[in-house]
């Protein structure tokens, strides 16, 4: 494989401040960068997140942004139908799963896809993400389908 993982996921907003706040909680990401795109100051404002050794979140405020209610559905929920972050530990993966129930962005439910785990959770923004790590219980060869509760989580 020429690729080794997701480098960025740019998103618009209309508030940075609060998908900071709910990317740091949640998932002790960082901000790496926060102003204006342009070095002459101009452009939208800016905001790197780092949510992995090799991966951020590029977030564009755009005040008074409302591009998802004019985006094509390709599943229903825009362009982007959502992304998914590996987390970097069982323990880690239940650690966020926690959080993102704690804020009423996920609910208890943990799919089972075999050799995967997962958890989906909105963010304030709407946007659809989802957790995955591996699955400690897998039994090889096995492929579970969308909707599959993961035993260990029931």
């Amino acid at each position: 494989m020429l690729t080794n993982g997701l480098n960025h996921v740019a998103l618009i907003t209309n508030d940075s401040a609060r998908l900071q706040s709910f990317y740091r909680d949640v998932f002790d990401a960082e901000v790496a960068s926060d102003g204006a795109e342009f070095p002459d100051g101009t452009g939208p404002r800016l905001t790197v997140i780092k949510i992995g050794d090799h991966c951020e979140l590029n977030v564009f405020q755009i005040d008074g942004n409302s591009q998802a209610d004019h985006q094509v559905p390709m599943f229903g929920r825009g362009r982007l139908d959502h992304f998914a972050l590996q987390a970097a530990s069982l323990t880690a993966f239940e650690e966020i799963r926690e959080r993102l129930m704690a804020r009423g962005a996920a609910n208890d439910f943990v799919t089972d896809f075999g050799s995967t785990l997962s958890i989906f959770f909105r963010d304030p923004d709407g946007l659809e993400g989802e957790v995955c790590v591996q699955n400690p219980d897998a039994v090889p060869g096995v492929h579970n389908p969308p909707g599959t509760r993961a035993t260990r989580y029931t």
